[in-house]
């Protein structure tokens, strides 16, 4: 891969990333509620599930859901379904347990939970699998070995998105302040936001 292209693929993640999404919604309601620390660890769940869902196009699967409108279907409704549980855990949940943590014997949420949950939003839209299947062999050279260029590809939007949501974690955290004040209104705000990407979920159409 010539580095003209690499360069142009780099300003093409940047373009993706920035633009509001489900994971990035998920790393500033976690960094309000529990902090950047714990943060890192949905952040690394989000870059995981978006790993795998680039294996995974690049493996077929991609094509697989493009071709079978049942398959679609199914992972279309669990990712939905997903989506939904993880707005009603956030309408619900209390404002910021940081404070409370601090001066009680309460304690943040285990690591391997908040990961779950970054992982699970990042593989909960199957148009994920499509949007990598076409967009990645724009920068592959098929005359080059096709592992190192998958392997350059992925590890690169991997390092890019990790970079971008710890930096949106840093954000969120620096509002903790005001965000404490309304923070019930500001989970229920957030909760709504992942009923609408449901809903986008569960009414997207495979491409014809």
């Amino acid at each position: 891969m010539s580095l003209d292209l690499y360069l142009v693929y780099v300003v093409a993640c940047l373009v993706l990333l920035v633009t509001p999404g489900p994971n990035g919604l998920l790393c500033i309601n976690h960094s309000v509620r529990f902090g950047p620390g714990r943060t890192f660890w949905t952040s690394l769940g989000s870059v995981a599930g978006v790993l795998l869902m680039i294996a995974a196009s690049m493996a077929g699967l991609g094509a697989i859901l493009l071709a079978s409108e049942a398959l679609f279907s199914l992972v279309k409704w669990l990712g939905a379904t997903y989506l939904l549980f993880l707005a009603w855990q956030t309408w619900s949940a209390p404002a910021s347990i940081i404070a409370s943590a601090e001066k009680s014997a309460l304690v943040l949420p285990k690591r391997q939970r908040v990961f779950a949950e970054g992982l699970g939003v990042a593989v909960s839209n199957p148009k994920a699998l499509i949007f990598f299947a076409t967009f990645l062999p724009q920068f592959i050279r098929p005359d080059e070995p096709l592992l190192a260029q998958f392997s350059i590809l992925a590890g690169t939007f991997a390092a890019l998105q990790l970079a971008y949501e710890v930096s949106l974690a840093l954000t969120a955290k620096r509002m903790s302040a005001w965000l404490a004040r309304h923070g019930k209104a500001f989970n229920r705000a957030t909760a709504c936001v992942f009923v609408g990407i449901a809903g986008m979920v569960l009414t997207s159409e495979r491409a014809r």
